[in-house]
């Protein structure tokens, strides 16, 4: 499991759009809108598989610095503290 220079545990994102990756790096945790609601992930989580609704993937980056992405729909896999969330299209803030 990876760990930043606290020693607390890390996980891999990667945020892709048909339009090429939105996001890729190392982050503490992430909460995606699961379509049964908001679905929290933290480093150590079970493998997942789960299908999105339009909304926010929100998480937190090494340095504490928060970040938000709008999506359209799309899923999320979980494994082995790598997290690929994969949707059509990144949303502008105004749709």
């Amino acid at each position: 499991m990876a760990q930043d220079s606290a020693g607390n545990p890390l996980m891999k994102l990667q945020v892709v759009a048909k339009s090429g990756v939105l996001f890729e790096g190392e982050v503490t945790d992430v909460v995606v809108p699961a379509a049964d609601g908001e679905l929290g992930i933290l480093p150590g989580h079970t493998p997942l598989l789960a299908v999105l609704e339009p909304g926010s993937v929100r998480f937190t980056l090494v340095t504490g610095e928060k970040r938000e992405i709008l999506t359209s729909r799309g899923f999320v896999t979980v494994d082995s503290d790598e997290v690929m969330v994969v949707v059509e299209f990144q949303r502008n803030s105004d749709n």
